[in-house]
């Protein structure tokens, strides 16, 4: 069989229906790397680091030979990793030796590995520009004008639990908040798993907005977010976009909002949301702070809450009227209740009627 390059247009549509190895070292994959690829480093990070040095120091001849020493111990484990990868993505299918590799530039690794899978019997497809190439269609995927509707209301108005409702009823939907790990206010980490990296999240985020912009019909629903949540920042293209697409507000009364806010916050650790509370004492005041927190550690849960909601409102409704136009890309759907699948059927019949 003979080795075929693609480039990121055609890699990126194959990697749909074959397995993709990254052949990059077990720091660069664990860094960031391309959305369900599997890890089959050619080195270690140790290896990789003394490969480098000596390509840089002593030429490419001297850094194969010293690649060369290593990679002989490895060929039949790596062999035996494939046919197990192959086996498992394939699921017993009949098409189980096509596979896709990519190293960090499309160099010496995934030519190196390309060639001995291909001397086995695999059908091999190499990225031309490697990883690398793929980060640039990864960022240029941000400029592109997407289909969006945003989801907008003040904190406590159940928007994740309405996109979900949204979502099992087969719109599109990208969840931020998710992708990031993180609720998107001083509070959001807690009981969160750790974030992802910067770079893994706009990996994540490139593949998603590619594979909605598909399906030209359908909008792709995103909640209303400030540009950062928590470590995580949405890509300011992106972000500019969002900014000037329609926002279909829920306008819930804040005793409902503060209600829903205790059941969902009230139950977390109080060391936590005391750390919480003083990360904002700068914005939030002084006074205030000390209320919040003896409010909570008095167990009054609703009255610290409400200090925190009422702040949370200004921050939202600045952000929200930072626009230009809104008048013109607001419609408010007026709600007496935080209920994701009363108010998804509200808002799909406001739209439906709006659109009419």
């Amino acid at each position: 069989m003979a080795i075929t390059r693609l480039n990121i247009t055609d890699f990126i549509e194959l990697a749909s229906n074959y397995p993709v190895l990254d052949v990059r070292s077990p720091g660069e994959f664990l860094h960031a790397h391309i959305p369900g690829a599997f890890s089959l480093p050619l080195f270690s990070d140790e290896e990789r680091r003394v490969v480098g040095t000596a390509y840089k120091q002593q030429g490419k001849q001297q850094a194969i030979r010293i690649g060369l020493s290593s990679f002989g111990s490895k060929l039949l484990p790596m062999i035996d990793e494939v046919i197990s990868i192959c086996e498992k993505y394939y699921a017993g299918g009949e098409n189980n030796q096509s596979v896709l590799v990519h190293c960090w530039r499309g160099g010496m690794r995934s030519a190196g590995v390309a060639w001995l899978l291909d001397l086995y019997g695999f059908k091999v497809y190499t990225l031309v520009g490697g990883y690398k190439a793929y980060r640039n269609w990864v960022l240029d995927q941000f400029s592109k004008d997407y289909k969006l509707q945003i989801l907008g209301g003040y904190t406590g108005s159940g928007k994740t639990e309405l996109l979900d409702q949204l979502e099992l009823a087969g719109d599109q939907v990208i969840h931020f908040e998710k992708m990031a790990s993180h609720k998107g206010s001083a509070f959001g980490a807690i009981g969160m798993a750790a974030q992802p990296t910067q770079e893994m999240f706009e990996n994540c985020l490139a593949e998603k907005l590619h594979r909605s912009n598909k399906k030209d019909d359908l909008v792709i629903w995103v909640e209303d977010e400030s540009r950062r949540i928590g470590n995580i920042t949405i890509p300011l293209p992106l972000y500019n976009t969002m900014r000037n697409k329609p926002v279909v507000f829920l306008s819930i009364p804040f005793e409902a909002r503060l209600q829903n806010i205790v059941v969902t916050y009230g139950c977390l650790n109080k060391e936590e949301l005391v750390a919480a509370i003083e990360r904002i004492q700068k914005r939030l005041g002084g006074l205030e702070t000390r209320k919040a927190i003896n409010f909570l550690l008095e167990n009054d849960i609703a009255s610290s809450f409400g200090i925190l909601l009422a702040y949370y409102d200004k921050c939202y409704e600045k952000a929200l009227h930072n626009r230009d136009n809104l008048k013109a890309l607001i419609t408010t759907i007026e709600t007496p209740q935080v209920d994701s699948q009363a108010n998804v059927a509200l808002l799909t019949h406001t739209l439906n009627i709006k659109n009419d």
